[in-house]
């Protein structure tokens, strides 16, 4: 199983054969190179190019750092796209990512690269190019298969003819475009076993599965002192998806004494209601922070009851602050269940509501998952590992086009 894989990789002495790496790397993403979330693993995925000495070009949104040369990152700051700002967000995204396909798909037809790396949803005519061209490809599966557990019936043979869509309808990005990129793909990257899951479910062989797990700074991230009182935090965007709703039903329900939430990340609209009917006292809404750590490191849990994620990037780091989380598979693979924490599935309030009021009548096994969770994390999980497994896949790719 692919998630069964998660120690360190082994040490460059134990290897006995050269790897097969690439000369030049195409690499592409929707978002900037440095800064926060999806920034990071850009950075970071470069860095493992750059150090091999085979980085031949990046093209990104915006380049926000300095150790990787400005020469090697094609920015997009500033493109002909934002002349379509004012349209509603589906469409002008929509238009951007198309726009970083084509800038990428020219630079495949120059012939200077031998590996293609990039995300879902944005590379699908890059990814036409490189296998005409037979340049090795892998794209990046941010969340699950666009169809998750589902089986997609087909009814082209009844549908009726397709009408012609106008200008502004071929912004949005369809099902098929992310399903023809699956295919096309000679590797695809999941971020977590449930991830894999969903694409085994859909008939695709377990060879074409790469399994690459997030990382996180454990320098940043570390354990603080105990706060006095049992504090649980969530950190994360407070909508549905990541189980808010579900979360401040729970905490309702309990009533405890000598306890509070502290919510950190922005709020938005649709937690409003929630919020609204299952308020206590006890409850803090923080917003959005940039330094998350300093609240993380306060806490005694972390409480993650996602619905459907990659690989949640919070899930690191509160494991790398020492705290025993209550989450879900569908967060990721960072918590084993009544090791580094405890898993529920998703939507069950009254799981939630038993784990928390668990890990509040017992401090001892808070103080043993959290010592776990960190130590967990600095075996598995820091950015060397993400990066050494990288090049792993990166050598996989190239095997599997040669």
């Amino acid at each position: 199983m692919l998630g069964e894989t998660l120690n360190a990789p082994p040490p460059a002495e134990a290897a006995t054969e050269t790897p097969v790496l690439p000369t030049s790397l195409l690499y592409s993403i929707f978002a900037r190179i440095g800064g926060s979330g999806l920034d990071t693993d850009a950075f970071e995925t470069l860095r493992a190019s750059h150090r091999g000495g085979f980085l031949g070009k990046a093209v990104a949104y915006d380049n926000r750092q300095r150790e990787i040369p400005g020469s090697l990152i094609h920015s997009l700051r500033w493109h002909p796209v934002r002349l379509l700002s004012h349209m509603d967000r589906p469409y002008y995204y929509g238009a951007k990512k198309k726009y970083l396909d084509w800038v990428v798909s020219r630079q495949l037809e120059s012939g200077r690269y031998d590996l293609f790396h990039s995300w879902s949803g944005d590379c699908l005519e890059s990814l036409r190019v490189a296998k005409r061209r037979g340049i090795p490809s892998m794209v990046e599966i941010p969340t699950w298969h666009r169809d998750r557990g589902k089986t997609v019936r087909s009814d082209a043979a009844t549908a009726p003819p397709a009408k012609k869509k106008t200008w502004k309808q071929t912004l949005l990005l369809t099902r098929d475009r992310y399903i023809e990129e699956y295919n096309l793909a000679d590797l695809l990257v999941v971020l977590s076993e449930k991830a894999a899951d969903t694409f085994r479910f859909q008939g695709f062989p377990e060879e074409k599965l790469f399994y690459l797990p997030r990382g996180v700074d454990v320098d940043r991230f570390r354990p603080g002192v105990r706060p006095p009182l049992f504090r649980a935090v969530f950190s994360g965007a407070l909508i549905q998806r990541k189980g808010i709703h579900h979360l401040l039903e729970a905490w309702h329900r309990l009533e405890l004494k000598d306890a509070e939430l502290w919510l950190i990340g922005s709020v938005h609209d649709e937690a409003k209601p929630h919020l609204k009917k299952f308020w206590r006292d006890n409850i803090r809404v923080v917003g959005f922070a940039r330094d998350v750590e300093n609240y993380l490191s306060q806490g005694s849990i972390h409480v993650f009851p996602s619905q459907c994620e990659g690989s949640a990037k919070v899930t690191y780091e509160a494991a790398a602050c020492g705290l025993p989380q209550i989450t879900t598979r569908e967060a990721g693979d960072v918590v084993v269940d009544g090791m580094e924490g405890i898993i529920i599935k998703p939507g069950d309030v009254d799981a939630l509501a038993g784990a928390i009021r668990h890990l509040y009548d017992h401090p001892d096994i808070v103080e043993r998952m959290g010592v776990a969770a960190r130590q967990r994390v600095v075996e598995n999980f820091t950015w060397d590992h993400f990066r050494a497994r990288l090049l792993g896949g990166y050598e996989r790719a190239m095997q599997m086009a040669g």
